[in-house]
């Protein structure tokens, strides 16, 4: 056997190095500690996700329910696909299309509370400038949102309640980059054209 020979096989029997970052391999003695970490580290904005779509007492019970079908479902994440970040938000998604009844009426408060709320100030590059918009739009036509379709909802909301980039959003919900944008590119023409009819019929 070669030197070269001996380096690989000894290469081959070493486990694979554990991501870093958001992308932690979900298995082995430590797993519970793992998932520990990932609820402090997402816990609490996936609260303030859910609680805009479904009110926050019900958020409460679907972050507890999102990180126990986490951990029940943790053979099926792979780190080389997602982040778990993204992971963890498509299965709060999910469970938060159950409750249809509360997120409209949690986009009707979020209308009425977007009112009361200042302007954001500018956003100094794109992808900023994006999730602001994004989230001035939702704010401001929150009634309109709840007549989308499931989809298109979840990839708004996911983009500017959530605050996930456009890849985070496509992994959590399983679906390509690209129609991301595209649903994102439709459903703002969609909601100016509810919201603003006159001014969208004058461009047309």
């Amino acid at each position: 056997m070669t030197v070269t020979d001996t380096t690989e096989s000894v290469a081959g029997d070493r486990p694979p190095p554990e991501p870093t970052g958001d992308r932690p391999h979900l298995t082995g003695p430590a797993v519970a500690d793992k998932f520990a970490r990932l609820f402090d580290q997402h816990a609490v904005p996936m609260h303030r996700y859910l609680a805009r779509r479904v009110g926050a007492e019900q958020a409460h019970d679907l972050v507890s329910e999102t990180f126990l079908t986490a951990f029940r479902q943790r053979d099926t994440y792979d780190p080389a696909t997602a982040a778990a970040k993204a992971w963890l938000y498509g299965i709060a998604t999910n469970l938060a299309r159950r409750h249809v009844r509360q997120e409209v009426r949690g986009l009707r408060a979020t209308a009425r509370a977007g009112r009361r709320e200042p302007d954001h100030l500018a956003a100094h590059d794109g992808r900023v400038a994006e999730r602001v918009d994004a989230q001035e739009l939702a704010r401001r036509i929150a009634p309109a949102i709840a007549d989308l379709s499931e989809g298109d909802r979840d990839v708004l909301l996911l983009t500017s309640w959530a605050g996930l980039s456009t890849v985070e959003v496509a992994d959590a919900l399983g679906i390509p980059v690209g129609t991301v944008r595209s649903r994102l590119h439709r459903v703002r023409r969609q909601l100016r054209i509810l919201t603003t009819p006159e001014e969208a019929n004058d461009h047309d």
